[in-house]
């Protein structure tokens, strides 16, 4: 298969001068050398953005929703090859990688049902008062060019929910993709192109972090949008100015099973939504909190299930379900993060351990609050349980954490899933589900150190925009 691996700046991919690697985690084999946009050329594409202004002011909403329309498709007859794209340079399980390409059909396709429907709001005055038949327009105005940064654990997904609302309003993006996944996103530009975007509308600059300071400064730059990690994003905020900033940060999502009617059906289901990919997932199952009287059997059948359903390996396997870490760094860190807590007298009930990039799936009981594994983002395969008495107790401990991103209670109380509802410190709540579950049609994004912001197509829209109000007074 052979990919572009050239920076994508007004339309078309040109040549850098250096490149650097990107290698597949699971073999650490070479697979392509992609050019580094650096100096002139990530001015170059600042330029390009502006100029795309005009080109994206003049479609109407409907010609923007036929393009992300024309996308989705695209993306939808190149679905496996960029699943494979996506397994083979962020090590994704290729089942789940292919679930994320049908992802990215989807939210382009919702984008595009958007644009036709973000036509401004129409008041009449006289509803508040003699106001001599004055009506009133409230029109949105896109924030643009905008500075788009994305993480390597949803190449094409993640991509799309920042780009697909920006087309959708006509914002033009500079896109910078991770260090590790480039390839997918320049793969998103070949279709762009063939879709008939106009040229500037999407520009993509793989460059280091610190080649973006000076656009992240620049009052030319209207908005920035990131997710990634808390320390970096929160970084980003201080030195970003007085520039708009969306920021999807990490989590360390718990769940509570409170009332089950299949206590193994679920704690199956909880076990793949703590170790699927790896555990790198922002919303990824971290801490678990079951009912003392559910504790014992629960536990149990986690393990037991973890054991001997969760496959491990090769991310190509079509049954694998953890493939390898992102970084033989982070097989450093997971490890030591559980040596850690196994010090301060956690207890290891599964896995601990690595077999080259791949750490097993691993399940922790007493890890102390103070734990690495109890406190911060693991991104990786490795969950806490921990027992509960009184249910309010069980949402003071999902709430006893820095981030505050989705959290997932099972029960069959409504009063409990309303108190839930209505006290638990994150951006969503869902019942009867995993807090890993994410529709992409609703606003998504978190509170504390998990960011601030929403995206989901129609919630980005707004964030990507500017209000401003016209009020006419008939001539009579």
């Amino acid at each position: 298969m052979g990919y572009e691996t050239r920076p994508f700046i007004g339309g078309e991919f040109v040549d850098a001068k250096d490149a650097f690697p990107v290698t597949n985690p699971y073999t650490g084999e070479t697979v392509a050398e992609v050019g580094r946009a650096a100096g002139g050329m990530l001015d170059d594409a600042l330029g390009a953005a502006e100029a795309a202004g005009d080109a994206l002011a003049a479609l109407a909403p409907y010609e923007r929703a036929d393009l992300l329309l024309k996308i989705s498709q695209l993306i939808a007859e190149r679905a496996e090859e960029l699943a494979r794209t996506i397994t083979l340079e962020a090590g994704k399980p290729v089942a789940l990688a292919r679930g994320e390409a049908q992802r990215a059909v989807g939210t382009f396709r919702i984008a595009g049902e958007e644009a036709r429907r973000y036509a401004g709001e129409l008041h009449l005055q006289e509803a508040y008062g003699a106001s001599g038949g004055k009506y009133a327009l409230i029109g949105r105005f896109p924030l643009t060019p905008v500075l788009a940064i994305t993480p390597f654990n949803f190449p094409l997904n993640l991509v799309a929910h920042k780009i697909a609302p920006a087309l959708a309003v006509g914002s033009a993006v500079i896109h910078k993709p991770a260090r590790y996944t480039p390839l997918t996103a320049l793969m998103l530009a070949e279709i762009y192109v063939k879709a008939g975007v106009p040229a500037g509308a999407y520009n993509i600059v793989p460059a280091a972090p610190s080649e973006l300071e000076g656009m992240i400064a620049s009052e030319r730059i209207r908005k920035i949008s990131f997710t990634g990690s808390a320390e970096v994003g929160w970084g980003l905020k201080a030195t970003c100015g007085r520039k708009r900033i969306t920021l999807e940060l990490g989590g360390n999502a718990a769940v509570v099973v409170d009332e089950v009617d299949d206590l193994r059906a679920i704690a199956a289901h909880i076990a793949r939504g703590a170790f699927a990919y790896s555990g790198q997932v922002c919303i990824s199952i971290q801490r678990i909190f079951v009912r003392d009287a559910l504790y014992d059997d629960f536990v149990s059948a986690m393990v037991e299930y973890t054991k001997s359903e969760i496959r491990s390996g090769d991310p190509f396997d079509e049954k694998v379900l953890n493939g390898p870490l992102i970084s033989a760094g982070d097989v450093e860190r997971v490890g030591a993060w559980v040596a850690e807590a196994t010090a301060a007298g956690a207890k290891v009930l599964c896995g601990g351990d690595a077999e080259g990039a791949v750490f097993a799936p691993t399940i922790l009981a007493g890890a102390p609050r103070n734990s690495k594994v109890w406190a911060d983002e693991a991104f990786a395969p490795i969950a806490v349980v921990e027992p509960y008495g009184d249910f309010k107790e069980a949402v003071a401990k999902v709430n006893d954490s820095r981030f505050g991103l989705q959290a997932g209670y099972f029960t069959h109380d409504l009063n409990k899933a309303q108190y839930a509802f209505e006290h638990t410190e994150v951006g969503a709540v869902l019942i009867n589900e995993t807090p890993i579950a994410r529709l992409d049609h609703l606003p998504y994004g978190g509170v504390k150190d998990s960011g601030f912001g929403r995206e989901g197509p129609r919630f980005a829209m707004d964030e990507l925009t500017e209000p401003r109000v016209l009020v006419i007074k008939p001539d009579r």
